[in-house]
Order: structure tokens, then C-alpha cells, then sequence
């Protein structure tokens, strides 16, 4: 049984070649991934991004560009119960003070990072977009980057 196609909005949060990551955990594993969630019913795109924002990050004062990415993340045949999520991503800029005190109203969110751009490629990031990561410049224009799952 295949579940529905989920939208997730994220956004890309750069400050001083440095970009913000979460932390989540399930099932015991944890993994990072750029700030955002899912796009609940009858919400635009940048209306969800902004309110998990809020919720994951308490990060009010955001401005959105793009999107800038889009990638897809499709369970193969062998995933019981699989998945498809289709991912969106902003370019989001806030005051660079606001992200001294990053905190979260989301329980599933364990930690938050400003990592190194060249440290991305280390960590277990889902979607895998660390070369877009790493390698995105402001002005840049939108990419399409695939099909992209992590097991």
C-alpha cells in the first residue's frame, strides 16, 4: 500500500558560508535536513514554510525566495509501506541574531546546527541535497534535482 504524495516545504538558511540544520529522530536513527515540513490542505507553499519555521526553529521574521530546488524522494518497490515526498526549496533569510537562539516547539525536532557548507557532505541529510547544499549561490536559478531516497 502506497501512501499519498506529500509536499515538504524547507528552507535554506545561510549566515556566514554556514547553513541551519535540524535533527530528527526515528525509529532510534537520527538524520538532519534543512528546516521545514509538510504543506497541510488549503496552505500555500510559503505559508507552510513560514509556519515551521516558527514551529521547528521560533524564526518570525523570514523572507522567502523561490524556490530555488525541487527534488523527489520515491520509496522503491521493496519499502512495505512506501513513500513519496516531493520537496520544495526556499532560499530563507533571516536576522543573523535570530539565529543565536534558535529553539523549537516541535517535539520531533532533537537539535539544531549552523554547519560548515563544506562539513554538509558529513552528515546523513534526507533528502541527500548536500552537493546543492554546498555548492548554492544567492541568484542562482531553480534546479530540479532528481529522484533522491535514503533507506
Amino acid at each position: 500500500m502506497h501512501l499519498p504524495v506529500r509536499i515538504r516545504v524547507a528552507g535554506l538558511i545561510l549566515h556566514a558560508d554556514r547553513v541551519l540544520v535540524i535533527r530528527h529522530e526515528k525509529d532510534g536513527r537520527g538524520y538532519w535536513l534543512l528546516p521545514g515540513g509538510g504543506v497541510e490542505p488549503g496552505e500555500t507553499l510559503e505559508n507552510a514554510l513560514l509556519r515551521e519555521l516558527r514551529e521547528e526553529c521560533r524564526l518570525d521574521d523570514v523572507a522567502l525566495s523561490g524556490p530555488i530546488a525541487l527534488a523527489e524522494s520515491i520509496a522503491p518497490p521493496s519499502v512495505p509501506a512506501g513513500r513519496h515526498v516531493v520537496h520544495l526549496v526556499y532560499e530563507a533569510t533571516v536576522d543573523p541574531r535570530a539565529l543565536e537562539t534558535v529553539t523549537s516547539n516541535d517535539a520531533s525536532v532533537r537539535n539544531h546546527r549552523l554547519v560548515a557548507r563544506r562539513e554538509v557532505a558529513d552528515l546523513d541529510l534526507r533528502p541527500p541535497i548536500q552537493r546543492f547544499v554546498e555548492r548554492y549561490q544567492r541568484g542562482d536559478p531553480f534546479v530540479a534535482l532528481g529522484r533522491v531516497w535514503v533507506s
